[in-house]
């Protein structure tokens, strides 16, 4: 059979021949659905590293790097379910007999977190990480002089500057949470999330007493421990907390509005961007009665989610560990904490594990060093009830 090829003449002359329009249709089809394949690969590719990101961005900080996730595994499966030592070669850790074995810093993170939410005055204060178990920071306590002069006068000497050496005193802060060993052979039991937060609520509980009334003796010492003094800033002695008398030997006067304004108002403004009140649920539970002369409370709840409750425009913390309203006592702390309080803790908790003393438990002994002082003696005032 012959075959006759059209001619591009032919084919100009001729441009509503059918068959030629059927092919240039098939052509076209077969161009488009090229091109919507190729646009469909670029797509799923695309897809393909979004969800990549996606799930790298919504994994737990926990798993972190491969390596870290191996070594996260290692000390938990290893160590604290079944006591094998030679799971934590790879986590810097002391010998059992220093105390343990130092947990991955992603369990760390997990300890620091819970406390920073369940430790009122960590929460507040300025916390420092330290290597080691001394730490000392300089503080100015004034002298440096400055000053304006024109460009071309001569520069006077200024004053020697003055400084107070800070080193807060510590301790070993210990836990010893305890688990079944039902409980550790369940592969399905979270170890690391019921470890972190047990530890957090043990150390919360004690940081809550040392930061507040704390001796100094092998633990912080509480900013209520620090002398006082009814001075002014810059009158008196270096560490020194400026107290408000309340009005009345046994609560507060006829005015405690008055007495709380001028508690407010003994910090100077650098501190009060950012003071909160620092007061136990009994003593709030008075405060909350208070009423100014005309009648109106001083007491302000938070109006939307989340926003803490307020006293004269400030935000109030509860602190189980302050003192009641009792004569001589100081129930209610004013203050820029973080500024006023330092928390110096070293960067590793250690834990050892001993399913021998406790049998069948298995006791995890947690142990880090924390240290605490007043910092900044301006940064934070005192209500004293007294007449």
């Amino acid at each position: 059979m012959d075959i006759t090829i059209p001619s591009p003449a032919s084919l100009a002359t001729n441009p509503a021949d059918p068959v030629e329009q059927s092919f240039d249709v098939v052509a076209r089809q077969d161009q488009a659905e090229a091109d919507i394949a190729v646009l469909r690969t670029d797509v799923a590719e695309v897809k393909a590293r979004m969800d990549k990101v996606s799930r790298a961005a919504s994994r737990p900080a926990i798993g972190g790097s491969a390596q870290a996730s191996e070594e996260v595994k290692g000390f938990v499966n290893g160590y604290l379910r079944r006591g094998r030592e030679t799971e934590v070669k790879s986590i810097n850790g002391a010998s059992p007999s220093d105390g343990g074995f130092a947990v991955p810093k992603q369990i760390d993170s997990m300890i620091a977190s819970e406390l920073a939410e369940i430790s009122p005055i960590r929460a507040l204060a300025q916390v420092v990480q330290t290597g080691t178990s001394g730490y000392r920071k300089l503080v100015a306590t004034g002298g440096t002089a400055s000053g304006w002069v024109s460009e071309t006068a001569s520069r006077p000497e200024t004053d020697t500057p003055n400084f107070a050496e800070i080193a807060p005193p510590g301790g070993d802060l210990y836990a010893n949470p305890a688990a079944s060993q039902a409980m550790l052979d369940d592969a399905a039991f979270d170890l690391e999330t019921w470890l972190a937060g047990e530890i957090a609520i043990e150390f919360a509980r004690a940081e809550g007493t040392a930061f507040v009334n704390g001796s100094g003796t092998n633990q912080p010492e509480g900013f209520l421990q620090a002398a006082t003094s009814t001075a002014e800033d810059g009158s008196r002695t270096f560490g020194q907390l400026q107290y408000i008398g309340s009005g009345d030997a046994n609560g507060f006067d006829a005015a405690p509005d008055a007495k709380l304004i001028d508690l407010i108002h003994s910090l100077k403004s650098g501190h009060r961007q950012g003071a909160s009140f620092v007061m136990n649920s009994t003593t709030l539970a008075t405060v909350r009665k208070l009423k100014t002369a005309d009648g109106a409370f001083l007491w302000q709840p938070g109006m939307v989610e989340g926003q803490p409750n307020r006293l004269l425009g400030y935000p109030v913390v509860e602190a189980e560990d302050m003192p009641d309203v009792g004569s001589g006592e100081f129930p209610i702390a004013f203050g820029n904490f973080r500024h006023g309080y330092l928390i110096a803790e070293h960067s590793a908790t250690r834990v050892l594990r001993d399913p021998f003393s406790n049998k069948p438990f298995v006791h995890f002994y947690a142990t880090k060093r924390v240290g605490g002082q007043v910092l900044d003696s301006n940064a934070i005032k005192l209500l004293k009830i007294e007449a």
